[in-house]
């Protein structure tokens, strides 16, 4: 039970400082990402997937789908206006602001490719955001809010603006040795 627990609660302590409900949103979501683990879970608990969708993505206006990939201490703040597609994939200790959207790319024909982005650990997402396509967040990003992201972004670096460019790069100085 106590796995159970620390699963569920993984992000609670890097979501200590956040007053807002998104704390207890990545709660939910962690819940829910637990029960479709298992068919069996998934047929007993029902009715939470059924509670998750109405509540969190009908009245709470968060789309944020169990089946994302979201690595451990996600802080989520403010929790309104999100849309992050399913296939998105997020590393560790990952930031977000509200209304932001992360997604796929619709083509000339209407069509979505179905390629989500890839963000990298250490990432921290301004509010109004929006990353779209096939591309990579690097590790260490820092996106400012409203930026457009339409292409990859290297690690260490500060994006703005639409479309989003590199405005700095933050490479970190090497450990000196005594």
């Amino acid at each position: 039970m106590s796995g159970i627990k620390k699963y569920v609660f993984q992000d609670w302590q890097a979501n200590a400082g956040n007053p807002t409900k998104g704390k207890y949103i990545v709660v939910f979501y962690r819940l829910a990402q637990l029960i479709v683990r298992s068919k069996i879970t998934k047929i007993l608990f029902c009715w939470y997937l059924l509670w998750y969708r109405i509540t969190i993505e009908w009245f709470m206006c968060v789309e944020l789908s169990w089946n994302t990939k979201i690595g451990p201490n996600f802080q989520l703040w403010h929790g309104s206006g999100l849309v992050i597609h399913p296939n998105t994939i997020i590393g560790s200790n990952c930031s977000i602001r509200q209304c932001t959207t992360i997604g796929v790319r619709q083509g000339a024909n209407g069509a979505y490719d179905g390629a989500a982005p890839i963000i990298g650990d250490f990432v921290d997402i301004g509010c109004n955001a929006v990353i779209i396509g096939n591309l990579t967040i690097g590790n260490h990003v820092s996106l400012g809010s409203g930026a457009i992201v339409v292409k990859s972004i290297a690690d260490y670096s500060v994006a703005v603006g639409n479309p989003a460019k590199v405005i700095k790069v933050n490479i970190p100085e090497p450990a000196t040795l005594i």
